[in-house]
């Protein structure tokens, strides 16, 4: 976990970067960026073969959230970004880089957040769980079950899941999975493979639960962001 005084946008041109805070999880992928207010601790986890942007804004720069958001960005703010990367990063105020940045600011603001994140508090109990579901998604225990592993009753545990994150637990471990498979898709995972390794016994319902979340098949996404990345 760090700090920024700036604001930092990350853009994911291919691949994907995972961003923690202590508010919750956000997946970027291809054609994603995540917005980190300056001042809120973070730590940002990119895949394999990711290529990135990391556009830092100063305070007051631009109309953007207070909070984390995540974002689909247009081919306009791609190309924007691109163009500024190949410029030097000092730059007058008055310019034709200034003007350029300025424009980029612009469409940032206009940006609707799409917000698919895993909401999550800094009680470690829930960190903890989160970690174990990272690691083993196929992991299909029941709430009883998490809850003797960490010395909770079912009720108890069912109460701390809510209250710190506004979902009951089946619908926070499936955000949970909405999030890997969004990983796992813009890196060019099959969607059969996905779903098993999500624990699903064939695809039918991990695209059943995908859709119901995403509006969109898994199988599209995947087209999608796997075309959108390319050079």
């Amino acid at each position: 976990m760090h700090v920024h005084r700036k604001g930092q946008m990350v853009v994911a041109l291919r691949g994907s970067v995972m961003c923690r805070s202590p508010s919750g999880w956000w997946i970027v992928p291809a054609n994603g960026a995540v917005w980190i207010p300056g001042g809120i601790p973070h730590s940002n986890h990119a895949s394999d073969f990711a290529k990135l942007y990391v556009v830092f804004i100063p305070p007051d720069e631009a109309d953007l959230p207070t909070d984390c958001r995540s974002f689909t960005i247009t081919p306009l703010i791609r190309e924007l970004i691109r163009s500024l990367a190949r410029l030097p990063p000092d730059y007058p105020k008055e310019g034709p880089t200034s003007r350029l940045a300025r424009v980029l600011l612009d469409q940032l603001a206009q940006l609707a957040p799409d917000d698919v994140f895993l909401p999550i508090s800094d009680n470690h109990r829930l960190q903890q769980i989160a970690s174990s579901l990272l690691d083993n998604p196929a992991d299909r225990s029941t709430i009883a079950e998490w809850g003797r592993r960490y010395a909770m009753s079912e009720r108890t545990l069912a109460r701390l899941v809510l209250s710190e994150t506004g979902m009951t637990f089946g619908r926070w471990r499936e955000r949970l999975h909405i999030i890997i498979a969004l990983q796992r898709l813009s890196a060019g995972a099959s969607v059969h493979a996905v779903s098993l390794e999500l624990g699903y016994e064939g695809p039918n319902s991990f695209i059943t639960m995908f859709k119901k979340t995403m509006g969109q098949s898994p199988g599209k996404f995947r087209v999608d962001k796997v075309d959108a990345s390319s050079p």
